[in-house]
């Protein structure tokens, strides 16, 4: 260490890359847990292959971990690699060229085999290739050997012990960035408890790989990235599908009502399921349904019986529970859809991110069928999202679709734990009892328009249920054209009706000038990152992020004329776009991508920076 020196550096994005059986979902997320302890603000990408195990070797099969982590705010998980870890030859031809010139490039040489190199499509050995190496900060390691060396004393199988591998990669970052060992070393322990052999070798081969750092001399330099501000609080670092289980958790304690989530397995809903499960002592019953629409009509059940009912799918899960949701709408029933969406259409890319369901979450059901819809915009949010969602369809009675996004869901980030006594109440709308003059299940609320909430099983309150038109006031079935036409006008209403109680939109940067970015969902970090970029260059550019999509918020109108240009980027082929041009008739454009990944920050920088060129 005599030699070395410690550099401050602001902001880092890493990449940790290899087969999907090497471990670096878990490598990225302990490197991420370890810096959100230390206080650094992060933004997390993982991206795997959709196959359980894929192909060992193949490019298709490479399941990377991307992170940026600064002592500033941090809106992405970064754009250009500032350090590579390559663990197989695949993952170092998927990644290579997004890391920058003089970048950091770790390889793990032992799986440079003759075999893997043809597998990934190299034609010579790239570890063999001074000039291609020259590019980069090049760190070469056997790491197989010295960690097969390092566990030799250990009574497990070769197997066993390669599968430690990724630990001495993470050990060797650890040193590089100057993390503290202590979290990981713990999460180890916790994780192998029963196995402790297990246990121990993981933490041998982390300590190597640590150790390894100080050793050698091709390393001169390591970086420390000091702590970010952050709001005073107590915080932690979470993924976007277990805050929304979290939100949805806390609306069921403020709303006093018992929550039941019905679901059927899909990629990447699925934790969701998992993560209510654990919080059976608030009540919370969960049912893993044998299909998707089983599952939808399990919560109509449970929402007629007087709970805070919830199921959660991808987008070819949400076509199935379509006519369920339909007859959630006809009978008023607070329901939320939760669709965490993925590449598509049909099976698509299970485990690649899009945003291409806003116009089925619009749209996509038989007849005049509106639904309130919402959308997350980071993983963070999702806490809070998921709380309006049930706040919205349990004070106004009618279902609510939540849309978030493979990226959100399985991206992290840390989030400000809030004090459930803050949490606003949620005013559900049961009733224990009929009046003198009988019930009318249709009555409505003069403001909200929710009709009153009768639970089965209560005298006096007995009503008609079911997918057939119904009488307005009664709910008795009803053919009769003129209320048909009525009761189709009361439900679009009552969406409607839900703009009065949300808050206006708020513009990050001037009020008016000649851009304005306008966006939903999970590309808000990407187009935050690129606006303030360019806003601290001096242009002309502000931007929206829209929470609430049906119905917008009041003045969004507004908003949008006091601009001359409105640029709206999607991971859709124009979906708000066309939302927005048609009812707001403004010639706003559209920056489109449909890959599977979210953008990055400076393809919507330069977008920016090209509109207002444009005269």
């Amino acid at each position: 260490m005599a030699n070395k020196v410690s550099n401050n550096t602001d902001v880092v994005t890493i990449r940790f890359s290899g087969d999907s059986g090497d471990g670096m979902q878990l490598t990225g997320n302990q490197f991420s847990n370890t810096s959100a302890i230390f206080g650094n603000d992060l933004s997390t990408l993982p991206d795997f292959p959709a196959e359980i195990r894929a192909p060992q070797g193949t490019l298709y099969g490479v399941s990377s971990f991307q992170m940026q982590f600064g002592d500033r705010e941090i809106y992405t998980p970064g754009d250009d690699l500032n350090v590579l870890v390559a663990m197989n030859p695949a993952g170092l031809k998927v990644h290579l060229e997004e890391l920058q010139e003089n970048g950091i490039l770790i390889i793990n040489t032992d799986n440079f085999t003759p075999k893997n190199l043809k597998l990934a499509k190299w034609e010579d050995n790239p570890i063999e290739d001074k000039e291609l190496l020259s590019k980069y900060r090049s760190i070469t390691v056997p790491m197989s050997t010295l960690v097969k060396t390092a566990l030799e004393d250990f009574d497990l199988t070769p197997k066993e012990k390669m599968r430690s591998t990724n630990m001495f990669a993470l050990g060797l970052v650890y040193w590089l960035y100057e993390r503290d060992l202590e979290p990981t070393i713990d999460f180890l322990n916790k994780k192998f408890g029963k196995k402790p052999i297990i246990a121990e070798s993981n933490i041998k081969a982390l300590k190597t790989g640590y150790y390894y750092g100080e050793t050698i001399e091709v390393i001169k330099t390591t970086y420390k990235v000091d702590k970010a501000k952050f709001d005073k609080g107590s915080y932690r670092n979470i993924m976007g599908n277990h805050a929304l289980s979290l939100g949805l958790v806390a609306a069921s304690q403020k709303s006093d009502l018992e929550l039941f989530f019905g679901g059927y397995p899909i990629t990447p809903a699925s934790d969701i399921l998992k993560f209510l499960a654990n919080y059976k002592n608030f009540g919370i019953k969960t049912f893993q349904a044998e299909d998707e629409i089983s599952a939808i009509t399990s919560i109509l059940g449970a929402a007629f019986a007087g709970n805070l009912a919830i199921t959660a799918s991808s987008g070819p899960g949400i076509a199935l529970k379509g006519e369920a949701i339909g007859l959630g709408v006809i009978t008023e029933l607070p329901l939320i859809i939760i669709n965490i969406q993925r590449g598509g259409p049909s099976t698509g890319l299970p485990t690649k991110t899009e945003q291409s369901d806003l116009f089925q979450a619009m749209y996509g059901r038989n007849g005049e069928c509106p639904c309130v819809v919402i959308a997350a915009s980071s993983p963070s949010d999702c806490f809070e999202t998921a709380f309006e969602a049930a706040r919205i369809a349990v004070e106004h009675m009618m279902p609510v679709m939540l849309l978030s996004d493979g990226y959100i869901a399985n991206g992290s980030e840390p989030w400000k734990i809030p004090e459930v006594k803050n949490l606003p109440k949620i005013k559900n709308n049961l009733v224990k009892s009929s009046k003198d003059d009988g019930f009318m299940p249709y009555k409505r609320n003069e403001k909200t328009l929710a009709r009153d909430w009768a639970v089965p099983g209560v005298e006096g309150l007995e009503h008609r249920i079911g997918g057939l038109e119904k009488e307005s006031l009664s709910g008795n079935v009803s053919y009769d054209p003129d209320n048909h036409h009525a009761m189709t006008l009361q439900r679009q209403k009552k969406v409607d009706a839900v703009a009065d109680f949300i808050p206006d939109i708020e513009v990050f940067g001037k009020e008016s000038g000649d851009l304005l970015v306008l966006s939903w969902g999970g590309v808000y970090g990407s187009v935050r990152s690129a606006v303030k970029k360019s806003q601290e260059l001096g242009s002309s550019v502000s931007h929206v992020h829209l929470r609430y999509i049906n119905p917008f918020p009041k003045n969004l109108g507004k908003v949008l004329k006091n601009f001359d240009k409105v640029l709206i980027p999607e991971l859709n082929l124009g979906q708000l776009l066309t939302i927005i041009r048609a009812k707001y008739l403004v010639d706003a454009v559209g920056l489109n991508q449909v890959a599977g990944k979210p953008f990055s920050s400076n393809v919507i920088s330069n977008t920016i920076e090209s509109l207002l060129k444009e005269k």
